[in-house]
């Protein structure tokens, strides 16, 4: 098992989410969430001022999947979520040892 954490554009999670549907990824964790990289901010104009914004709003995915999934996963992301400018986002994908549910008690070890 893998998580799979991904930080977007937040006009682009409506085409993302769809993608991931189609390749049969349903389950997602949504945070809205503030941050800056190669961007460096935006300006923006606010009562005829220019004001300075370098945190930038984003939408960070978190989700659990088989380790087999995780190329199409990806990809699925980077299809719906490119703009080819600064400010995509980023794919993390880390090892998941084990998930366990709260309601039943059950436990899954990830062996992959």
């Amino acid at each position: 098992m893998r998580m799979v954490v991904a930080i977007i554009r937040p006009e682009k999670f409506d085409d993302i989410k769809a993608g991931l549907e189609a390749k049969g990824i349903v389950g997602m964790t949504v945070t809205e969430v503030r941050g800056r990289g190669a961007q460096k901010g935006i300006s923006l104009q606010f009562r005829g001022k220019s004001m300075p914004v370098d945190l930038i709003p984003k939408l960070k995915l978190e989700m659990v999947v088989k380790a087999a999934d995780v190329d199409a996963v990806i990809q699925a992301i980077r299809d719906a979520g490119r703009t080819g400018k600064y400010g995509d986002g980023k794919i993390i994908v880390m090892p998941v040892e084990a998930i366990y549910k709260v309601r039943t008690d059950e436990s899954e070890s990830s062996g992959g």
